[in-house]
């Protein structure tokens, strides 16, 4: 697992999210867990290093 720190595009915090480099193409929704707002996760990886993490307001 890989700890991944980015801000919520919400409430601008600096939060971390533990991320899966086995998993080479990733989209889910996740809670903020300051503000509690459902965030958009899209993640990719390249032989095991993140090449593209993207955290985007849905509401």
């Amino acid at each position: 697992m890989h700890e991944h720190f980015f801000e919520c595009p919400y409430c601008w915090e600096t939060i971390s999210m533990l991320l899966d480099p086995s998993v080479i193409k990733q989209a889910y929704v996740e809670d903020c867990e300051v503000c509690c707002n459902p965030i958009q996760i899209s993640v990719n990886y390249f032989n095991g290093e993140l090449v593209g993490f993207e955290a985007i307001n849905i509401g």
